[in-house]
């Protein structure tokens, strides 16, 4: 290790020692795959229980105006773990895995290296590499202290996923075992001598479903409300170009436009067993008497459609696929226990930041988001203007580029080829949260304010985009000035259906 980098080291764990270990928190960071908001009690859907998450909700704070920055579970976790928008930690499926140097600056990492016992269980999401040309060298499973994490998609059987498989025959379901995971964890951290930071990535309700079958009579034979956009009638508004691409059939083949109540309470009964391993986790955080100096941060890497505006999937940066849930608890505040929510503008590149500021650590000053932390203590307040919205997977119509304030989004499809044409979208979220129609036109004021911040992530994408993986392209793509015959071919090629 260089002299400077021992240096440093040294002064960050001297700072945190400084705070004294009983006063730095610890911290559980859980995340589901694909939750969409109304799958929970808490965010107003009284057709489902989850009881551990709304009593989570209630005893800490909900955040209503939360959303993921890239709609695709790669790049998300990504963002979740850097604090970066996607063109800046440069890791997403179509361009290619987070390099190395990018990692020793995630919050897991800086929390080690800051005397943290870290520990990771479930769907890690990506590999790394030394270099962009280089081989991939897979998942830091050295990284953490203690191993649950699985490759890709991981598996709904325990006894598949290589890292749990001690828990597979008490618990053959994965989503359970990461409860167990959770809980083990805790009893182990409760003996060491330093805080402690446990991070899961629940793989549900992540396609393909398979809810574990204990919990079958939960939603047996119950009908469901569809959202008041439902139907292939509510999405005519939307761009052609948001019909390209898997989301857009499978309103059809992941069958939401035939059998929409057996296939969302398969969804809703997945969420069920998260709630179920939630409640364990927290349970064994009162068993140890650690409940009291942890933090619980619950959200999801993306939402999903489920059928509105006649979409499944996620990818497109709409509200059901890009704003998802989040509740933070610190039992530390006056603001626990009193059911608050904030309508703060929120999203997935806060979370480094908030973590490594709950940890004492300084936010590092490439990262783009900001600690929620100050949000927790004035819901009233802010710590966004706007956040941008990006899709660079998939078919390349479907590329887009959006950005969402608290009571407008605006978005911009650039593709122009064959028989599409560049489109824009604004949406009054304040009063048309459903997205129901277009006012691209009827407010020129807002059209105008909603363009120039637009182009000024056209502009940060353009100076900050990592030089590899093919991020700079998109810095022209993006730019509503150039001309469709002049961004010909610089769209990265999907491999994805």
């Amino acid at each position: 290790m260089h002299t400077f980098k021992k240096i440093s080291l040294f002064c960050l764990v001297t700072a945190c020692s400084a705070l004294g270990v009983e006063r730095r928190p610890n911290i559980v960071f859980l995340m589901s795959d694909d939750q969409d908001l109304s799958s929970m009690g808490c965010y107003g859907n009284l057709e489902v229980k989850t009881p551990n998450l709304d009593k989570l909700a209630h005893d800490g704070m909900r955040f209503d105006k939360h959303y993921t920055t890239t709609a695709i579970c790669m790049a998300s976790r990504a963002t979740v773990m850097t604090g970066k928008y996607e063109f800046k930690s440069g890791t997403n499926f179509d361009h290619g895995d987070m390099l190395v140097s990018t990692w020793k600056k995630s919050y897991p990492m800086l929390l080690k290296d800051a005397g943290y016992f870290t520990g990771f269980a479930g769907k890690f999401g990506f590999d790394l590499k030394e270099t962009p040309e280089g081989k991939t060298i897979g998942m830091p499973e050295d990284d953490f202290d203690v191993w649950g994490g699985g490759p890709k998609q991981t598996s709904y059987a325990t006894r598949v996923n290589k890292s749990m498989v001690k828990y597979a025959k008490e618990y053959p379901h994965s989503t359970v075992s990461y409860g167990a995971f959770g809980r083990d964890f805790i009893e182990q951290a409760s003996k060491q001598d330093k805080p402690f930071c446990l991070s899961i990535s629940f793989k549900a309700p992540h396609h393909p479903t398979a809810p574990d079958p204990q919990f079958d009579d939960v939603y047996k034979g119950k009908a469901f409300t569809k959202p008041a956009n439902y139907g292939r009638e509510n999405g005519l508004h939307f761009s052609e170009q948001s019909r390209a691409g898997r989301q857009y059939e499978r309103f059809h083949s992941w069958k939401y436009s035939t059998d929409y109540d057996t296939v969302m309470g398969t969804y809703y009964q997945q969420v069920y067993a998260i709630d179920v391993a939630c409640g364990m986790i927290r349970e064994a955080l009162d068993t140890y008497k650690l409940a009291g100096n942890t933090i619980v941060i619950y959200t999801s890497d993306n939402g999903f459609l489920c059928g509105s505006h006649g979409y499944g999937s996620k990818v497109l940066p709409y509200e059901e696929a890009t704003r998802v849930p989040l509740i933070i608890f610190d039992p530390r505040s006056e603001n626990s226990g009193k059911g608050l929510s904030s309508g703060a503008l929120t999203c997935n590149i806060d979370f480094a930041p908030t973590i490594l500021g709950l940890a004492g650590i300084e936010r590092l000053a490439d990262m783009d988001g900001r600690s929620l932390m100050s949000l927790y203590e004035d819901p009233e307040g802010k710590i966004h203007d706007s956040i941008a919205l990006v899709n660079v997977w998939g078919p390349k119509a479907a590329h887009a580029l959006g950005v969402v304030t608290k009571d407008h989004k605006y978005i911009y499809w650039s593709y122009a080829g064959g028989d599409y044409e560049v489109t824009e979208e604004l949406y009054d979220l304040k009063n048309d949260s459903q997205e129901m129609k277009n006012v691209l036109s009827e407010n020129i004021e807002v059209t105008e304010k909603m363009r120039k911040l637009y182009d000024g992530y056209v502009k940060q994408w353009r100076e900050e985009a990592v030089p590899y993986n093919n991020y700079e392209p998109y810095g022209t793509v993006f730019d509503r000035s150039i001309p469709w015959e002049k961004k010909k071919g610089l769209h990265v090629k999907s491999k994805w259906k």
